[in-house]
């Protein structure tokens, strides 16, 4: 069972989000928390996942995002948020989020997306808008992530795209018939070349660099 705790100021939300991934099957909500509860929360339950909603009243998800870092060994965390250009985003994702999901993402979709997150994955929700991407890479990004790109091996920017898709090392290693101990030193070094400190870092740089081929941009 994935172990899941939702964090979101709003009662609704909460236990709408409950519902919809306690009825996948394999995913167990085992806490449900507002931004003043979360931190206790997680360090008592120890989850696999956190959902956190980015903006919250009584205290910044911003801040709890960083405090959750510091946790051994700090949990997934994915943001939660109402617009898809939301201006927290660029920060979220820099400060060690896992990817973010739009509060009104379908049911199966968000079900699917806790498994990728939990299989150390990165998601991204599919109306992540040019707005949100801009923002993140600065301007002239474009060609800057070209360059970036080129940089890397053809074994590189293949596995590059299967990060920029959400899969876990494992499921790299099964798609391109290599060990997980190959990937991760794939991963690693994909990181270092693009100077970039996490996988959905990376992934952007691919989508900017206009490797993804889905249109997701």
């Amino acid at each position: 069972m994935i172990r899941v705790v939702v964090v979101d100021d709003e009662e609704l939300v909460r236990s709408g989000f409950r519902l919809i991934l306690q009825a996948a099957g394999d995913i167990d909500v085992v806490a449900t928390a507002t931004g003043a509860q979360a931190v206790r929360e997680v360090a008592m339950h120890r989850p696999d996942v956190v959902l956190l909603d980015i903006r919250m009243p009584d205290v910044d998800g911003l801040t709890i995002l960083r405090e959750l870092q510091g946790l051994t060994p700090p949990p997934t965390v994915a943001m939660l948020t109402t617009f898809d250009s939301d201006e927290y985003i660029s920060t979220a994702l820099r400060s060690g989020a896992a990817g973010f999901i739009l509060k009104d993402t379908g049911p199966e979709q968000l079900a699917q997306m806790v498994r990728t997150l939990a299989a150390g994955g990165v998601v991204l929700s599919s109306k992540v808008t040019r707005t949100v991407v801009d923002g993140y890479l600065g301007s002239a990004a474009d060609s800057r992530a070209a360059a970036q790109v080129e940089q890397l091996s053809e074994r590189e920017r293949a596995v590059l795209v299967l990060i920029a898709e959400g899969l876990s090392n494992s499921d790299i290693g099964a798609r391109i018939h290599v060990s997980v101990g190959t990937v991760k030193d794939h991963v690693s070094a994909i990181l270092t070349k693009l100077r970039v400190g996490s996988r959905v870092q990376a992934a952007l740089v691919a989508e900017r660099a206009g490797l993804l081929a889905d249109g997701r941009s």
